[in-house]
């Protein structure tokens, strides 16, 4: 029995075809991932109630820029590592020196201006007047409270500083607990960085096949 192989077309041009669809396949699927697992990885941070600018330290890259290769590579990484691994594992923080830690309330957030971190000589700076300590007692923590704030109305809601003729009249000023003072706080496990990044990785080759038929 003969058998008889009969190429239809240039065998070359066809095997060239094929890489350069293999090679669109596996960039695009690497691309789609790596966007993929820093989206979600966005999604983590802000589900988690650790804000947006924290979010957004998450970024990526893909190489070999602007051109599709068989072994195209993606990268995801945070702009905060420090943060972020203490959120994906936990973390002790302890003040240093004897010193307490400050923990801005709601109140505080509210009062913030730009994308700068609060501090309570930050708040000082920008209100122009001290902060009130109330000692801890009975295991229930310090407290830094602002006075002669009013309460602001509107969407934005929160705290400002009293107007001139608040001051003077009294009229709607109160005190309000902006920092509260703690000598350590263990940041508890928020974040799932590993498993994100498996899930992404797992999905990978049924991406590359489905573009590539």
């Amino acid at each position: 029995m003969r058998l008889a192989l009969t190429t239809i077309g240039d065998l070359r041009q066809i095997m060239a075809e094929e890489v350069a669809a293999a090679e669109q396949a596996v960039s695009g699927a690497v691309t789609e991932a790596t966007a993929g697992l820093k989206g979600e990885l966005r999604a983590q941070v802000t589900g988690a109630g650790l804000g947006a600018r924290l979010s957004r330290t998450w970024r990526s890259q893909v190489w070999p820029s602007g051109e599709a290769s068989l072994g195209a590579a993606g990268l995801v990484w945070s702009k905060a590592p420090a943060i972020i691994r203490g959120h994906a594992e936990g973390a002790l923080i302890r003040a240093r020196g004897g010193t307490f830690l400050a923990i801005p309330t709601e109140a505080a957030l509210s009062m913030r201006a730009g994308d700068r971190r609060l501090t309570p000589q930050l708040w000082e700076q920008r209100m122009g007047s001290a902060l009130r300590l109330v000692p801890g007692r009975a295991g229930r923590p310090a407290l830094l409270v602002g006075e002669n704030l009013r309460a602001r109305s509107g969407r934005r809601g929160g705290y400002a500083r009293a107007s001139t003729t608040a001051m003077r009249t009294g009229h709607g000023l109160v005190s309000v607990v902006l920092f509260v003072l703690v000598p350590q706080v263990r940041l508890s496990k928020r974040l799932d960085v590993g498993g994100a990044a498996e899930r992404w990785i797992a999905r990978l080759e049924d991406r590359i096949v489905r573009r590539w038929n």
